[in-house]
């Protein structure tokens, strides 16, 4: 069975650095990159545009280019289960329930999400359920001294291959060392809403969408 990947995020909005970590995945594991923009997440500030606004992005953002695809299936659930917070994990636990026991599976973070883990609900069961391939560069946090309890919890699941992510069907850790790109969200956010030179940050069918919507302070033309 081959390896699934998710791609999960905010993606408010979707930038060119997000773009560059889905291509690596795919281009060096070879399959399929599915994004998934969360629904209101519990562990950090409501998003700048709502939910439909930001999968509409995602998916101008990923187009008819081959290997990247849009799962709406956080956002589908939170409309069936309105004010029900969403969990990372219990969307693992769907994908599990759906592909049963012996399919790799994984979860695509940046380095900065993995940092901060240990905050995430349920976070230490997230590893029974799935891989995490964490997009990496030089000089990022993951080259500092982590948190203890991050420690602890990745000891012994450093893959030093992807094909180890195939041998089992959850419980490692990948570095992918993604193209450097200094795009944030934020970043993005604050330009647009400081009229600073935003559009060369993102794909160009997004930036018209938020310019035509006035997101995020933005004139609309």
């Amino acid at each position: 069975m081959r390896l699934r990947i998710h791609y999960g995020g905010t993606f408010d909005p979707v930038h060119l650095g997000h773009m560059a970590i889905a291509r690596a995945a795919r281009d060096q594991l070879r399959v399929a990159v599915r994004l998934m923009p969360a629904a209101d997440p519990p562990h950090r500030a409501l998003p700048g545009a709502n939910a439909e606004q930001r999968a509409r992005m995602l998916a101008l953002a990923i187009g008819d280019e081959p290997g990247l695809q849009l799962d709406r299936r956080e956002l589908d659930r939170a409309a069936r289960q309105p004010g029900v917070p969403s969990y990372s994990v219990d969307t693992l636990r769907e994908l599990r329930a759906e592909l049963g026991p012996r399919q790799p599976l994984a979860w695509l973070v940046g380095a900065d999400s993995l940092l901060g883990l240990p905050g995430w609900h349920a976070w230490e069961a997230l590893f029974d359920l799935a891989h995490f391939i964490v997009a990496d560069r030089p000089g990022s946090p993951l080259e500092q001294a982590l948190p203890p309890a991050l420690a602890t919890a990745l000891a012994g699941r450093w893959a030093a291959h992807a094909r180890d992510l195939q041998e089992a069907p959850a419980g490692r850790v990948l570095r992918l060392q993604a193209p450097l790109r200094e795009e944030s969200a934020s970043a993005v956010r604050q330009r647009i809403a400081t009229g600073g030179d935003w559009r060369a940050l993102l794909p160009a069918a997004v930036a018209d969408y938020i310019a035509d919507h006035g997101l995020y302070g933005a004139a609309a033309s």
